[in-house]
């Protein structure tokens, strides 16, 4: 293929529906062997280079070659961010910057800040929250690691200043990963795969030393597939390719098995528009709205390694639904020749099932174009989704004695569905017994622990949960405490239209549903939901957490209480 042509080809495939087209061919370019799926991306890595430059100080002074955020305070991971970008489009072919000598020189220079601002024990600072970190140097180093490879394959005299800015950085930083300590659980394996990807490049046996402490420790997977942190959407994806890292740089290949069974589990986390499943997550991305870009590297990686066609199924459909979103680990595919063999069609992931893994406390339901999570736990007990129609969560509240949140400890089995559980105590209290008094009348010095209890009220709230075949039915029923007002709150994703309720007075975003059944529209999905119950228009119990901004419907009553809700996707 002549060059013409080439630059021809691949300008065709910067937009994205010839780049999925891309993917399904598996076409490889001679042009060092690099796949069209990933040649595809050099306009995407142009882009960002060109952000990357843009946001770079060109002041003369101590901060010059630093890069800024968007909330214009220069940070070392931006300013790594240029260079390990910067060294994609070095490489890649058709990159505008393919050998470029004045991007050479302005990496350089993002080189010389990112020196000056490492502290002398080798760490950097994440300046939103982490000094002196460990972790954070962590993720510069694997990143910048496949900078340096890319570079150095490139043979240029030009680059022996730049690859040697690099190299000081990552031995400066390998040595305070040796030593330094973490936070978070996934924190380990990101330190022990920055040293796997630095021991990669200059083996010394401190590196591994250090990787074999944390390993020591254990991966942190449960029996369903799940880490510690059941961070679906950021930090699930970081482990797999963390630890691929080490299997890959120091022959410990025992731990692609962790990565197996976190892939498999995954394939159950796909909501029916593409969406990954985050409401079970104990991390930041709780609830976020994501896809399964951060997936695609391990799901390819393992899918080349054990020719394992649902993994490749994984990768196509993560290439026909996330699209421009996987050039965000670019420096991965490059740097990893593995990943440029072809892969096979693959089985698609599965559409129609019941998933249960408890030890994720999570129970996940997929029936073709709807699904449902019920999740313990967490106030959001069950989300809904059919198509784009979303129910990002339903919730039960009460004003008993201020905590009437229900959240349940645990996903029982009953023959039928799934049963959930709380049960509350109010109690009132006695004087303290005066051997006990303080003599000051200080009250902070009469804790209620040392009190008896008296007239102690209680509430039990159980939810029955049953998939039908529209969708999901729940009761939710109480004994105990009478006269308690109660509300299920039933909370949509914006972006539809909602009929069939009344709008809550002066309250935003709020409606009741009286009676009958109401319906939730977006486009040509629509979710039905009912029979609606409205006794009080108290949408705020005390104790209850607060509205959370998106659209939401109440069915509202008194206990003992006793009603059933059915979700239904309307076809």
């Amino acid at each position: 293929m002549n060059r013409r042509n080439f630059i021809q080809r691949t300008a065709l495939l910067s937009t994205f529906a010839p780049f999925a087209q891309t993917f399904a061919n598996g076409i490889f370019s001679t042009a060092d062997n690099l796949p069209e799926w990933i040649l595809a991306m050099a306009p995407q890595a142009d882009e960002s280079i060109e952000r990357h430059l843009n946001l770079q100080c060109r002041e003369k002074g101590p901060k010059f070659g630093g890069v800024a955020d968007y909330q214009r305070i220069l940070n070392p991971q931006g300013t790594a961010g240029l260079v390990r970008i910067g060294a994609c489009g070095l490489y890649m072919p058709n990159s505008r910057y393919h050998r470029s000598t004045d991007l050479i020189t302005r990496m350089s220079e993002a080189m010389d800040y990112l020196l000056s601002i490492q502290h002398e024990d080798g760490t950097i600072d994440l300046l939103s929250t982490n000094f002196h970190s460990t972790p954070d140097t962590g993720f510069i180093v694997k990143r910048l690691a496949n900078a340096w490879r890319l570079i150095d394959q490139l043979k240029m005299k030009e680059t022996a200043d730049l690859q040697e800015k690099i190299k000081t950085f990552l031995q400066r930083a390998a040595d305070a990963l040796v030593v330094g300590g973490i936070h978070t659980p996934n924190h380990r394996w990101v330190v022990s795969g920055a040293l796997a990807s630095v021991y990669g490049i200059w083996p010394e046996r401190k590196y591994l030393n250090r990787i074999e402490d944390w390993l020591a420790e254990g991966i942190d997977l449960d029996p369903d597939g799940q880490y510690n942190e059941r961070s679906t959407y950021i930090y699930s994806s970081l482990t797999n390719r963390v630890l691929i890292s080490v299997a890959h740089y120091t022959g410990k290949t025992h731990l692609l098995e962790y990565v197996r069974k976190n892939l498999d589990m995954t394939r159950y986390y796909i909501h029916p528009n593409a969406e990954i499943v985050t409401d079970a997550s104990g991390r930041q991305d709780k609830a976020t709205i994501g896809m399964f870009e951060n997936y695609y590297y391990p799901y390819r990686y393992m899918a080349i390694q054990d020719k394992n066609e649902e993994y490749a199924g994984m990768c196509r459909f993560i290439e026909a639904t996330a699209g421009r979103k996987i050039a965000g680990h670019l420096d991965y595919y490059l740097a990893e020749p593995l990943l440029w063999r072809d892969i096979p069609q693959g089985t698609p992931p599965p559409t129609s099932y019941v998933k249960e893994l408890p030890y994720s406390g999570l129970v996940r339901v997929r029936e073709g174009n709807w699904d449902a999570s019920i999740i313990s736990k967490n106030s959001t007990w069950l989300t809904f989704m059919h198509g784009n129609a979303v129910i990002q969560g339903v919730r039960v509240a009460s004003s008993f004695f201020g905590k009437g949140q229900f959240v349940t400890d645990k996903i029982e089995r009953i023959p039928d569905g799934w049963k959930l559980t709380q049960s509350l105590e109010g109690p009132y209290y006695q004087p303290l017994p005066r051997n006990l008094l303080p003599g000051d009348g200080d009250w902070a010095k009469m804790p209620r622990i040392h009190r008896p209890q008296s007239e102690i009220q209680k509430l039990e709230t159980t939810i029955y949960i049953q998939k039908t075949p529209e969708g999901i039915s729940f009761d939710v029923t109480t004994k105990g405490c009478e006269r308690v007002p109660l509300a299920i709150e039933i909370i949509f994703r914006e972006g539809g239209q909602l009929q069939g309720v009344e709008a809550v007075p002066n309250v935003n975003n709020s409606w009741i549903l009286p009676s009958g059944m109401g319906t939730y529209t977006v486009g040509n999905d629509k979710i039905q939901f009912g029979p609606g119950l409205g006794l009080h228009l108290n949408t705020a119990l005390r104790g209850s957490l607060p509205h959370t901004g998106s659209p939401s419907v109440y069915l509202t009553g008194f206990t003992p209480f006793n009603h059933t809700v059915r979700l239904e996707a309307v076809k």
